[in-house]
C-alpha cells in the first residue's frame, strides 16, 4: 500500500514537470515574435475639432505592423490602446486593443482601415459587424475614405 502511494505521487511529479516544460517552450516561440525590432517607426497625429488622435506605428519584417493609438475625444474618456496588423495594398488593416479612462479591467477590440497617400494615413468608415464577440468590416460592403473626420499628418515621435 505505501509503494503504491509512492508511486502515485512520482507520476504526479512527472506530470507536473512536464507541463512546465511545455510552458517553457510556448514562451520561448512567442517571446521573438514580442521582441523583434521594428524596420522603421512612424509617428502621426489626426486633429478634427477638439478632438485629437496620436498614433505610433512600428513596421516589423513581413509587413506587419504594431504600435500604440492613443484617441483624446470632445466629452468622452480616453481611449489607450495598441494596434497589430498589415498592410493590403496600400490600406493598413488592423486590430485596436484598447482600455477606455480608468477602468484597466475592461478592453475592449474594433477594427481599423487606413489608407496611405503619400505621407497622410486617412482612417476610413465602414459597417462593422460583430460575430461570437469579434468585431471585423462586413465583406462586401466598402470602406469609405473620402468622407471621414481623421486624417493622419506625419509628425515627429516623441519618447514619453
Amino acid at each position: 500500500m505505501k509503494n503504491l502511494g509512492l508511486f502515485c505521487l512520482l507520476l504526479t511529479c512527472i506530470g507536473f514537470q512536464s507541463c512546465k516544460n511545455d510552458q517553457k517552450a510556448n514562451d520561448a516561440k512567442t517571446a521573438p515574435a514580442k521582441a523583434e525590432k521594428p524596420v522603421s517607426i512612424n509617428c502621426y497625429k489626426a486633429l478634427y475639432e477638439t478632438d485629437t488622435i496620436d498614433l505610433k506605428l512600428n513596421t516589423l519584417k513581413g509587413g506587419k505592423v504594431s504600435g500604440n493609438l492613443v484617441m483624446k475625444m470632445y466629452a468622452m474618456s480616453e481611449k489607450v490602446g495598441v494596434i497589430e496588423g498589415e498592410f493590403h495594398g496600400d490600406t493598413l488593416f488592423a486590430d485596436y486593443t484598447f482600455i477606455q479612462g480608468k477602468n484597466e479591467n475592461a478592453k475592449f477590440k474594433n477594427p481599423l482601415a487606413l489608407l496611405k497617400r503619400g505621407d497622410t494615413l486617412i482612417l476610413g468608415n465602414g459597417k462593422i459587424e460583430t460575430y461570437l464577440g469579434r468585431s471585423y468590416f462586413a465583406k462586401g460592403a466598402p470602406i469609405d475614405f473620402d468622407r471621414v473626420k481623421y486624417k493622419f499628418l506625419t509628425v515627429d515621435c516623441v519618447d514619453k
